[in-house]
């Protein structure tokens, strides 16, 4: 049930008395309320900046990437619109951007860019590239936006702002990731000058069955790359599964590289160059 009430409108619907509305309600943005002691989870937060645009922004970036289900995204986020409001209020970022009209879509009520454009958003709007290229994958994986129409944004928007961030790194996206920490040891293999990994890759035993899919890595050269998150150091079921795999993975001739969230990721990069050096890859990107 919605919790999120428009004070004008429900008083002049009788839903409330204005004691009602001072007495039992907060306000969350003006002219937009709460029950007192709910808490509100980041959807809602979403709806309530939409609201507050009049239903005349339309829901961009993160926040537009969060309803449509990537993951990893923080609840106490700055919602982001496409608004022209110079001086938006406390929680939300108004950006004053030209969109077309197949760039905008409703989603469950509220006005929402594309997948396609919030990719193009996100590409360029996150200054850091690691965490944009997490960011992407999330996006991809819940929604398998399609990278060339993402791709065809940066051509009809040219002049924007982080245009040429966006170009180099929609081509890179892959939602197989499995999280942030993946998104970012992929891009740094790139940028160190490896071949580009694949992800899931697919360990097959000699009978045809799919003994792992590895993280990441390069089928011709046999070489993989596994990221030991924080469940696989305190889930001793899964400790022990790793454990069992990694012989089993060794015999059918695969060299896998486990990494850490405290390695230090040049090493990782040097570390993989050396194995796949060693497995015959000519030094060529």
């Amino acid at each position: 049930m919605r919790k999120l009430i428009v004070g004008t409108q429900a008083l002049a619907a009788g839903t409330v008395t204005e004691y009602e509305l001072r007495r039992w309600y907060r306000r969350v943005q003006r002219n937009i309320y709460v029950p007192k002691g709910y808490s509100l989870n980041l959807e809602e937060r979403i709806d309530g900046a939409w609201l507050r645009t009049h239903r005349r922004g339309v829901v961009a970036g993160q926040a537009a990437a969060a309803l449509y289900g990537a993951r990893w995204i923080a609840e106490d986020i700055d919602v982001e619109m496409i608004w022209d409001n110079t001086r938006p209020p406390a929680g939300i970022v108004a950006r004053d951007e030209r969109t077309a009209p197949d760039e905008i879509t409703v989603l469950d009520c509220v006005t929402v860019t594309t997948p396609e454009r919030t990719a193009f958003d996100l590409a360029r709007h996150i200054r850091n590239r690691y965490t944009a290229i997490a960011r992407l994958d999330a996006l991809k994986a819940a929604t398998g936006f399609e990278i060339d129409a993402a791709m065809e944004l940066t051509r009809r928007y040219r002049g924007a702002r982080g245009v040429r961030q966006a170009r180099e790194l929609l081509p890179l996206v892959d939602g197989g990731a499995a999280s942030p920490p993946e998104s970012r040891i992929r891009l740094k293999l790139i940028d160190g000058g490896l071949p580009r990994p694949a992800t899931q890759v697919p360990a097959v035993t000699e009978r045809g069955w799919v003994l792992r899919m590895l993280d990441m890595g390069w089928e011709k050269y046999m070489v993989a790359v596994e990221y030991d998150g924080v469940q696989h150091q305190t889930d001793r079921a899964q400790y022990l599964k790793d454990q069992r795999v990694l012989p089993k993975l060794a015999q059918l001739g695969w060299k896998v590289l486990r990494v850490f969230k405290e390695d230090n990721d040049d090493e990782t990069v040097e570390r993989a160059r050396r194995a796949l050096l060693a497995r015959g890859w000519d030094g060529k990107p």
